[in-house]
């Protein structure tokens, strides 16, 4: 059978600030028959979004094609023309993208933009383009399927947008799409229906697909083969049950392993508790907009929240987007200060507001941050960055701050010769060591950790969390940690929370019992993705628990 897609000592230069080329993709050969999904896999700067634009004749900017072959359904991309590339790009290959948000203009209905490549092209009078796109949103399971073109896309949810986006670039029949890390951003619960949506419509049809991702057990669900990548390189290819089941290079053997962190009993050691805990929360009410007449805020992120959490453990608290726990998160931390409930550190009273905080307790007490990006100042060094809370916590300056910062550094495994450079020049994963070191500076006992994971690949999530247990090995620290992971949550924490609608559900202990009882938590277990490719099709999940609780 020929090929759909064949790509032959593909590389890609790339042009560095200075001037110099630097090669990104070396050489790489990719095969895609028709029908057929395969998988990029691989960490940030792997190549694999690289690779997969390269399949539309298209190079980021400061990126150039430098040499190879890339044919199309029989057509040489590389010699065709913009205009005729374009075409191509219309008909044959569609893209659907991370951010779904990114590719709707948000002041157009859906449906206009859903079938404007009917038009660009002429394919079809409107009437029969509204009738496919209203066809494709009910084989999409998108709901009101007669209705929801009509709205625009800040009145849907992420989960229906992300389908929607693939309606887009279904309508056309291309021969295949490519998927760039399309629900990513979406919770587990609803990632599952999406991933089921794309799976069958892509079956039906007998579309060919590329999957980009770094998620091998969503990978796992959808793609017929693998292709692992690093550093421009292909590592290994194979089928999906072959690379899941006996992987033959160190680097997958690597990503697998990644994939379960381990175990909190083979790496914590958990100080025996004291009688009072370290923290303890009553009652927290927190919100936004403007205070009512009771003195609550209009909109209640966070209702009645209560726990506790004793010295040298951990907690994790878990749930969908917009359940409260990064609300909740901040209204701890004191940055968004609750309107009721009762805070209390380590036998003390807190204020609800960080402002009326006395300097110990913001030192006992820190966070770190989902972004990195935006949390460490861009104009400052890591010397800076880090010299900032030695000097405010501790009045350190002069050599001892010095000597302190390198100790700093050699604590997240990032060599000092960092100490000079800026976050614009350091890694993701560099980025959020040096974030976790800005609040190891101030020598705390309990660290809230808001999604410190979500934004890293699987290889540089584990050896965060390896370097989060170590620190607790050696500082005695406590752990908050807010994320909708669950295999980050329970390699990690001694007690779970599970929230739901701004309210506690249900509190599990992973040591004791791994059986949810609340129907959210037992779909919200139900729902992470296994390194199974069959586990998916096997999947049976109540209609009335999704109904009721999933919003994508």
């Amino acid at each position: 059978m020929e090929n759909l897609v064949e790509i032959r000592d593909l590389k890609v230069e790339a042009t560095t600030d200075a001037g110099r080329r630097i090669e990104i993709i070396k050489g790489v050969d990719l095969d895609v028959a028709p029908g057929e999904i395969v998988a990029l896999i691989g960490e940030s700067g792997s190549g694999k979004t690289t690779i997969a634009l390269t399949i539309m004749g298209y190079a980021r900017p400061g990126c150039r094609i430098s040499s190879g072959s890339i044919t199309v359904a029989g057509k040489d991309m590389m010699t065709l023309s913009e205009r005729q590339r374009a075409h191509v790009r219309g008909l044959e290959v569609s893209y659907v993208p991370q951010s779904a948000a990114a590719a709707f203009n948000p002041s157009k209905r859906i449906i206009d933009q859903v079938v404007e490549v009917t038009r660009i092209h002429r394919l079809m009078p409107l009437a029969q383009a509204k009738a496919k796109a209203i066809s494709l949103f009910r084989a999409l399971s998108l709901p009101n399927p007669e209705e929801i073109g009509n709205r625009y896309p800040h009145q849907v949810s992420g989960g229906q947008l992300q389908r929607l986006a693939a309606a887009m670039a279904l309508i056309a029949d291309p021969k295949l799409v490519i998927f760039d890390e399309p629900t990513t951003a979406l919770d587990v619960t609803t990632q599952i229906e999406v991933l089921r949506a794309f799976k069958a419509v892509m079956k039906k049809s007998g579309i060919a697909g590329v999957y980009v991702s770094h998620d091998l057990a969503v990978v796992a669900q959808i793609a017929d083969r693998i292709v692992v990548l690093r550093g421009g390189d292909v590592q290994e290819v194979g089928n999906t049950a072959d690379i899941l089941s006996d992987a033959k290079h160190p680097y997958t053997r690597e990503l697998l392993s990644a994939f379960e962190p381990k175990s909190r009993g083979e790496s914590i050691v958990v100080a025996a508790p004291e009688h009072a805990p370290l923290l303890r929360v009553d009652g927290l009410i927190a919100g936004y907009g403007p205070l009512q007449a009771d003195g609550l805020p209009l909109v209640k992120a966070v209702q009645e929240a209560s726990l506790s959490l004793e010295r040298g453990r951990n907690l994790g608290i878990i749930g969908e987007s917009g359940c409260g726990k990064s609300t909740l998160a901040r209204s701890i931390a004191g940055i968004l200060p609750a309107s009721a409930g009762q805070l209390t550190l380590d036998g003390h009273e807190l204020a609800r507001s960080v402002r009326q905080r006395s300097r110990e307790q913001l030192r006992e007490l820190q966070i770190v941050f989902q972004h990195a990006d935006t949390s460490l100042n861009p104009a400052k060094t890591v010397e800076e960055i880090l010299g900032r809370p030695l000097k405010f916590y501790h009045g350190m300056k002069g050599k001892v701050r010095d000597a302190r910062i390198d100790a700093l550094l050699d604590m997240v495994r990032l060599p000092k010769t960092l100490r000079s450079r800026t976050p614009a020049e350091l890694s993701g994963g560099q980025k959020q060591r040096v974030n976790f070191a800005r609040a190891l500076a101030a020598e705390p006992k309990l660290i809230v950790c808001d999604e410190i994971t979500s934004a890293l690949d699987t290889v540089v999530a584990a050896a965060v969390i390896d370097l989060l247990k170590e620190m607790q090995r050696e500082l005695s620290l406590s752990y908050i940690f807010i994320s909708h992971d669950l295999s980050v949550v329970e390699a990690i924490c001694d007690e779970i929370v599970v929230m739901y609608n701004g309210r506690k559900v249900e509190a599990i202990t992973p040591a004791i019992s791994k059986i949810p009882q609340h129907p959210y938590s037992k779909l919200l277990f139900s729902s992470v993705p296994k390194l199974d490719p069959g586990w998916l099709d096997r999947l049976e999940r109540d209609p009335e628990l999704v109904k009721t609780y999933v919003q994508g």
